[in-house]
């Protein structure tokens, strides 16, 4: 079975472009930061979030109008893993990561609660255009959260550094030209990775919940690995923290309100659980993963993909 050439060459253009766009992105996300007076972490947990989040959110609302939300919901929610066990996993390969606990208290605490949430709401089979509103809710709740300490931060916090920069406009124009060049390498990687798959008679279930969930999840890998090389290890924590509930609340919230999502639990649970897993491994009381923990990431990932397979193949 041959492999098509405009496929191939999708694949191989998103990487060159996913470190470009990473590479800029990720200065405008410290930029910005320092020009708004906020903690790096902060930013990253929304701004840098929302941002490589957007692919998942485009994936999972056409596929709800056309009316098979359920592809978005695999999206998510394999993204989630990808996010922790493949992006994190990976980064950990450079060395320990920075997690101190007092940062990111809250969004660790919610970004293990969520996943077990919708697999409650689940439980009936279905999650309903209300539990879609549930989730939606919790996000807006979560949001006015982050303002809040946005808010206090910028009145009770440090004065602005002497580096600082005094305008807005680079910062953001790396921010919106880095994060177009991630998009555009996310799409190229979902084209052309499932484009092969499927010629190699890979089912669409196993394409959507590992090489699109991997194609939309490219912002946060390179963001993260390129803000741990130039040790801004916040920026990379956070962007993972805010996509998992960006994820989680947002992209699965709105794709059930717009059609309700059958959520077979064998399927659900895999990804829940392997969701779960691995963000209990970043835990750390120290205030640093540890190198190993990456191997048991990465381990937890593979497992995922193994099981996502199976699971299909059994139905």
């Amino acid at each position: 079975m041959t492999i098509a050439a405009d496929d191939l060459l999708s694949l191989l253009s998103a990487i060159p472009l996913a470190a470009l766009g990473g590479a800029i992105f990720v200065r405008g996300v410290v930029g910005v930061a320092q020009w708004l007076r906020l903690p790096e972490m902060l930013v990253a947990t929304t701004l840098a979030a929302f941002a490589t989040s957007s692919p998942e959110m485009a994936v999972s609302s056409l596929a709800a109008v056309g009316g098979k939300p359920g592809i978005g919901l695999g999206d998510a929610l394999g993204s989630n893993v990808v996010n922790l066990g493949l992006i994190l996993g990976l980064a950990l390969m450079f060395g320990p990561l920075a997690s101190r606990v007092d940062h990111f208290r809250r969004d660790f605490m919610l970004a293990l609660v969520v996943p077990i949430l919708t697999l409650c709401l689940a439980l009936d089979g279905v999650l309903s255009r209300l539990d879609g509103m549930l989730l939606l809710a919790l996000f807006a709740l979560w949001l006015a959260l982050v303002a809040r300490q946005a808010m206090a931060h910028r009145r009770d916090g440090p004065p602005p550094a002497d580096d600082a920069p005094v305008h807005a406009t680079r910062p953001w124009l790396f921010v919106l030209g880095g994060m177009a060049a991630l998009i555009l390498a996310g799409q190229l990687f979902v084209a052309g990775a499932s484009g092969i798959a499927l010629e190699l008679g890979v089912r669409p279930y196993v394409v959507g919940a590992t090489l699109v969930a991997m194609g939309t999840s490219m912002p946060e890998l390179v963001t993260v690995l390129l803000s741990r090389l130039r040790g801004h290890d916040d920026v990379g924590l956070g962007t993972v923290l805010g996509s998992n509930l960006f994820n989680g609340l947002a992209i699965v919230g709105t794709a059930a309100t717009i059609h309700p999502i059958r959520t077979p639990f064998g399927e659900l649970g895999v990804a829940v659980a392997f969701g779960v897993i691995s963000l209990l491994l970043v835990v750390s009381r120290t205030g640093t993963v540890p190198r190993h923990r990456g191997v048991f990431l990465l381990a937890a990932y593979g497992g995922f993909v193994w099981l996502t397979a199976t699971e299909t193949l059994q139905r």
